[in-house]
């Protein structure tokens, strides 16, 4: 349910053209469905090879450094506070660290078929194997291209944004106080959602909620507070969490989860599945959105058998 990157054990790449440090933070938050990486790159450092998801949707936010992102043939410059985003059978994409390093976050919308395309390695990752068939693994073949060819920078394409481009969508009513800007949204995504989401001092991000159908997977980026959980026989639970923290709140448990900021406020990065069937539950007010109906409605608790008998 959470975790903190630090506590990451980080796998070492370390081979002639990829090195670099990978923490896989999605499973270590106990996350079903979604992806989330982080990878740290040293100066002129490359850690995945050039490659291209079948079914999955790839958002990339930059913390901090700066460097290229490669997409094809075309190059452009990235630098902290921008945002990635590569669709399902887009571009073949890498990047590169610049002379101060590179540390991104990787974010994956989850695969059904989990094919993966390296172009220049002429492999494809088929889950846990690959083609060619029981030859090396395509990291290594992908290393064995040898360097790649760096193409010159050029005007940054439709793929990325800075965060702070995005418009800020502020909500505050009650004690809700946040501001959100929809990076997803802003780039295009269809599978999946991402988010910023600033909250004021003391004040909540959303009112308590629950997915039926939709995964989300939070980190946080700034400031610090409470992730606060609410049971459905009206138990709660309230955990702390600072910068480098990572939850994950899959669909249908039912639990209904806010979070409360600190003194110095909460800056979160929000990622989601999205799913029109998804049914949205409000605890607190007896609420619930249909999302594919664009409804919101109050509804009653009752017995099974009841009007039945």
């Amino acid at each position: 349910m959470i975790c903190h990157w630090d506590e990451v054990e980080p796998f070492e790449v370390q081979l002639e053209q990829l090195r670099g440090r990978r923490r896989r933070l999605a499973p270590a938050a106990g996350a079903p469905r979604l992806g989330l990486s982080r990878y740290e790159m040293g100066p002129g450092e490359r850690a995945v090879p050039l490659h291209v998801h079948a079914d999955e949707e790839e958002f990339f936010v930059v913390l901090r450094g700066s460097g290229l992102a490669i997409e094809n043939d075309h190059a452009h410059a990235i630098s902290a506070g921008d945002v990635l985003f590569y669709a399902a059978g887009d571009v073949a994409h890498t990047m590169v660290a610049g002379d101060d390093g590179l540390d991104v976050l990787a974010f994956g919308s989850g695969s059904d078929t989990h094919l993966v395309h390296l172009p220049r390695a002429g492999a494809m990752w088929l889950g846990t194997r690959w083609l060619p068939l029981d030859g090396p693994n395509p990291f290594k073949l992908e290393d064995a291209v040898g360097p790649l060819a760096i193409p010159e920078p050029g005007p940054r394409s439709s793929s990325t944004l800075a965060i702070d481009d995005v418009p800020a969508r502020p909500r505050r009513r009650g004690d809700v106080g946040q501001q959100a800007r929809y990076i997803g949204l802003a780039l295009g995504a269809r599978r999946s959602g991402l988010s910023e989401t600033t909250v004021d001092a003391g004040m909540r991000s959303n009112p308590p909620h629950c997915h039926s159908s939709e995964d989300e997977l939070f980190v946080v980026v700034g400031g610090d507070g409470q992730l606060e959980l609410l049971h459905p026989n009206g138990s709660d639970e309230s955990y702390p969490v600072r910068v480098g923290s990572v939850i994950s709140r899959p669909a249908g448990t039912g639990i209904a989860h806010s979070f409360v900021a600190g003194p110095e406020g909460l800056a979160l990065l929000g990622h989601s599945t999205l799913d029109p069937g998804d049914i949205v539950f409000f605890p607190r007010s007896q609420k619930i959105i249909i999302r594919g109906l664009r409804t919101i409605m109050r509804i009653e608790a009752v017995d099974f058998w009841d009007g039945e008998e």
